[in-house]
């Protein structure tokens, strides 16, 4: 079985390393920091592999260039529609292209989800999904480049997969993204329940990543979108409208 383990960069980026125990190969993605990957290579005696990249910020790139440098075989496959500000990547893959890692034993599907860059890709090969910053535990990304309506349809596409699905998101936003959906859905009983959860994971210095897909359908509200109460409740007459709504009200709130 592979493993997972978040490599912390920046203020709140998780790198993400997938290893396989007895096996010297490590793949990780979206890094955005050569040095914490090549502190973690050397910590767990391992070679990089394989890059996975899910958009063009520099947040998730800025550290291809050294890695590729040492380690000067990697695969480094990311979005054909980033390629020019990608310009590392090796292979460029596309919505329906299939990822074989056969050191790995996976193959990854990607989902082409606009609305953060237009570039926006993600990797899933079940239950596991690296799905960069389209969607985080509670919330989901701002729309840099994209509409209101193309993340709505990107979250469609991830709310089609299987309830297991485990979402690999690159930030630790959680915490704060609770408190906005605490102040749109006050009524939902699981939201507080997981809130304090999340509290008390970080109190701990613990990531609250990855989550279910389940356990978002209960608890984000940009995913619940579609929920007819709270369409009531903030008087929109569709999904998109309060989805569109929420986007906009998320980038002005306080706590």
């Amino acid at each position: 079985m592979s493993q997972i383990t978040p490599i912390p960069a920046f203020e709140d980026n998780y790198i993400w390393a997938l290893c396989q125990p007895g096996h010297s190969h490590c793949m990780v993605v979206d890094p955005g920091d050569a040095e914490p990957v090549l502190q973690f290579l050397a910590q767990q005696q391992k070679q990089l592999h394989s890059i996975l990249v899910t958009h063009h910020h520099a947040d998730h790139t800025g550290g291809i260039a050294k890695l590729r440098q040492l380690f000067p075989d990697v695969r480094v496959i990311g979005p054909a529609a980033g390629q020019q500000r990608i310009p590392q990547l090796t292979e460029q893959v596309k919505q329906g292209d299939a990822v074989s890692l056969t050191e790995f034993n996976l193959t990854f599907d990607v989902i082409a989800l606009p609305g953060h860059t237009l570039d926006h890709i993600a990797f899933y090969s079940a239950p596991v999904l690296f799905c960069g910053d389209t969607l985080f535990s509670a919330g989901c990304g701002r729309l840099f480049e994209g509409s209101a309506a193309q993340m709505w349809h990107s979250l469609q596409k991830l709310l089609a997969l299987p309830d297991n699905t485990q979402i690999f998101c690159t930030h630790e936003y959680t915490v704060a993204n609770l408190q906005f959906a605490l102040h749109v859905d006050s009524d939902n009983a699981a939201l507080s329940e997981y809130s304090q959860h999340c509290r008390d994971l970080r109190l701990k210095n613990q990531p609250t990543l990855p989550v279910t897909l389940a356990n978002e359908k209960k608890i984000n509200p940009f995913l619940r979108s579609n929920n007819k109460l709270l369409q009531k409740k903030w008087q929109k007459d569709s999904a998109l409208a309060l989805f569109t709504m929420l986007r906009a009200a998320k980038d002005q709130f306080k706590a």
